[in-house]
C-alpha cells in the first residue's frame, strides 16, 4: 500500500490524528469541527494560558461555545498543549498562525517560519501538512517545502503539502467553518488529492485548485476585492459630503439595480485581520517583481484616512455647539472592528480614540462585547451606557453598530451623536442632534 493510500485509509476511517497549530479565531473552530467529524485532535499553541483555559473546558473565542470545548476535552478527542513533541503523533497538521504586517507594511512571517520549523522537526512519512494562514503567493512552496525536504522527505511521495486559505468571518450567524467552501491547492496532484479528501471529511464543500500559489491568491483576491470596493464607497462618502448629498440615500437607490451593482457601505475605516492586511501581502510580493499595485495602494490610502474624516466630523460638530475638541467629553460606542464580535484587531475605533486624545479630548467608550482592552500600551476600561453617561458626553460617536446597544436611548439622552454607521436614521427623533458621514440634521 502506498503512502497516499495509507493516509487516505486513515482519513476515511477517522483513525488519523489531526493536529492544529494555533488555537485562535481560525484554529480553534477548525479543531472543533474536526472533533465533530470523529478525529482525535492535538491542538498546539505557544500560549500556556490559552491551553490551560481550553483544557478546563472554557473557550476564548466567541464563536466557539465552551460547552463544545468541554465535551471534546472530556471525551479525550481534544488536547490543547504547548508541547511541540506531541505533533509527532499527528497524521495531518493544519497551520493557522497569525500573519501580521510589520510597521513598514511588509509581511511579518515570523509566526509561519516558527511553525514551519516546528512541523519540520516532528514531520514523518505519511503526514499531510496544510498551511491556512493568509500569506503572499509562493509561501507554501518557498518556506515549508525546503524544510520538509531537508529532512529527506519528498513532497508528494513521503509527505503531502498544501495551502488552504482560512475563510473565517467572526460573528457570522449563517456561515461558519463547516459550511464555508474550502479552497485547497497542493504542491503536487497527490498533495491536492490527500488534502481534498481530508477536508471533505469535515467541510461541506471543498474546491480543489491547481497549485498552492492559486490557493494563496484566492484569499488575497477575495479581500482585495472588498478593500477596493470599500475604498470606493468611502471616497464616495467624502464626495457626497462635499456635494451635500446623503451617501446612504445614493447607495440604497443604487442597490435597487438587479444587476451590475454590489452594495458596499462606508464607515470609519476597516478592521480585522483580513481586509486591512491581506492586500498588502500581494502588494509586497509584486513590489519584489517591480510592479506597482495601484488599486491596492489607493484603496489603502482612502480607507486609512477614514478615522481622520470621522474625527474631523466630531470636531466640526462640537464647533457648531460652541465647543472645542480639547477638553470635550467624547463617548465612543463600539471598539470591535465590526458588529456583534469581541475582536479589536486593526479596529478603526482605536485610531479614532488615539486621534481624539491627541487633540485633547477626554475619551471613554462603551462596548457590550469588550469590557476592557490593551493595544500598543494603551489600556482602557469601558463604561456602562447609563443615562448619566450619555447626558454628560459632549459628543457620542458611533463607530461599531453592535445590535445590543439601545440606540433610541442614545438619541433620547445624548446631546450630539456623530454616526459613522447610519444606525440612527431608523429611529424616531430624540433629543440628540445627529451628524452622519455626509450630513447633519
Amino acid at each position: 500500500m502506498t503512502t497516499t493510500q495509507t493516509l487516505r485509509r486513515k482519513i476515511d476511517d477517522r483513525s488519523a490524528v489531526a493536529a492544529v497549530i494555533g488555537l485562535g479565531y481560525v484554529g480553534l473552530p477548525l479543531a472543533m469541527e474536526l472533533c465533530e467529524a470523529g478525529y482525535r485532535i492535538v491542538g498546539y499553541d505557544v500560549s500556556e494560558r490559552v491551553c490551560a483555559l481550553l483544557m478546563r473546558g472554557e473557550s476564548h473565542i466567541q464563536d466557539v461555545p465552551a460547552t463544545q470545548v468541554a465535551t471534546h476535552v472530556r471525551s479525550g478527542k481534544f488536547l490543547a498543549t504547548t508541547d511541540p513533541a506531541r505533533l509527532g503523533e499527528a497524521d495531518t497538521v493544519s497551520i493557522a498562525v497569525p500573519t501580521p504586517l510589520a510597521k513598514t507594511r511588509d509581511p511579518d512571517m515570523s509566526y509561519v517560519v516558527s511553525a514551519s520549523d516546528t512541523v519540520a522537526a516532528h514531520a514523518h512519512a505519511g503526514m499531510l501538512i496544510v498551511l491556512e494562514s493568509t500569506t503572499y503567493p509562493g509561501t507554501t512552496r518557498e518556506l515549508l517545502q525546503p524544510r520538509l525536504e531537508a529532512k529527506g522527505l519528498t513532497v508528494g511521495v513521503d509527505v503531502f503539502l498544501a495551502f488552504s486559505p482560512e475563510r473565517v468571518d467572526p460573528g457570522n450567524p449563517v456561515y461558519h467553518t463547516k459550511n464555508t467552501p474550502k479552497v485547497v491547492g497542493g504542491v503536487t496532484p497527490a498533495c491536492t488529492e490527500v488534502a481534498t479528501a481530508f477536508y471533505r471529511s469535515t467541510i461541506d464543500t471543498v474546491v480543489p485548485v491547481s497549485s498552492p500559489e492559486a490557493a494563496e491568491l484566492v484569499k488575497l483576491l477575495e479581500n482585495t476585492f472588498r478593500s477596493v470596493n470599500i475604498g470606493l464607497v468611502n471616497e464616495m462618502a467624502i464626495v457626497c459630503d462635499r456635494l451635500g448629498v446623503d451617501i446612504w440615500e445614493v447607495i440604497d437607490a443604487a442597490a435597487t439595480k438587479p444587476f451590475g451593482f454590489m452594495k458596499f457601505t462606508p464607515g470609519p475605516g476597516i478592521g480585522g485581520h483580513c481586509i486591512p492586511l491581506d492586500p498588502h501581502y500581494l502588494a509586497w510580493k509584486m513590489r519584489a517583481l517591480n510592479y506597482k499595485t495601484r488599486f491596492i495602494d489607493l484603496a489603502s490610502e482612502v480607507n486609512s484616512a477614514m478615522p481622520d474624516f470621522v474625527v474631523e466630523k466630531v470636531a466640526w460638530a462640537l464647533n457648531d455647539d460652541g465647543k472645542a475638541v480639547k477638553g470635550a467629553k467624547v463617548l465612543v460606542l463600539g471598539v470591535a472592528y465590526k458588529k456583534d464580535i469581541d475582536d479589536i484587531r486593526e479596529s478603526p475605533a482605536l485610531d479614532v480614540i488615539r486621534r481624539l486624545e491627541t487633540r485633547g479630548a477626554v475619551v471613554s467608550y462603551h462596548d457590550p462585547h469588550i469590557p476592557s482592552f490593551r493595544e500598543d500600551g494603551h489600556e482602557m476600561v469601558g463604561v456602562g451606557l447609563s443615562d448619566a453617561v450619555l447626558e454628560a458626553a459632549d459628543a457620542v460617536v458611533v463607530i461599531t453598530d453592535h445590535s445590543g446597544v439601545e440606540y433610541q436611548r442614545v438619541a433620547d439622552r445624548a446631546g450630539l451623536v456623530v454616526d459613522s454607521r447610519n444606525v440612527m436614521r431608523r429611529l424616531r427623533s430624540g433629543r440628540a442632534r445627529i451628524v452622519t458621514l455626509t450630513s447633519s440634521h
